[in-house]
């Protein structure tokens, strides 16, 4: 599935069952919630900190999937084309980054 039609999947999901979308600020919270959700299972799987006993270990392709369901809603929301907004953000860093790591000495390690 390419990102466009990502955006029109969660469109046509929001129109059939979601009755409408939240308030732009509302997702905003939303998304805040996933990444953190995100971000403790990335703490505990990769990092320091461990489950609790009770703890329900969550898949970590749904939870970024959660993010992404978000972001695609925001996009949307907001009339933003995330194929476009993407490529525009690659030639972005291309031209800004084209050599910064290659000569960054901690990457080169």
């Amino acid at each position: 599935m390419t990102i466009e039609e990502a955006q029109i999947k969660v469109d046509e999901w929001i129109k059939t069952y979601g009755v409408r979308y939240f308030s732009e600020l509302t997702n905003t919270a939303v998304l805040m919630e996933e990444v953190g959700e995100l971000a403790r299972l990335m703490a505990r799987q990769y990092g320091d900190q461990s489950f609790k006993q009770a703890e329900s270990k969550s898949s970590l392709g749904d939870e970024m999937a959660d993010v992404l369901w978000v972001l695609l809603c925001l996009a949307n929301q907001t009339g933003v084309n995330l194929t476009e907004a993407l490529d525009k953000n690659f030639e972005k860093k291309t031209q800004r980054d084209a050599t910064r790591h290659l000569d960054n000495d901690k990457l080169n390690r």
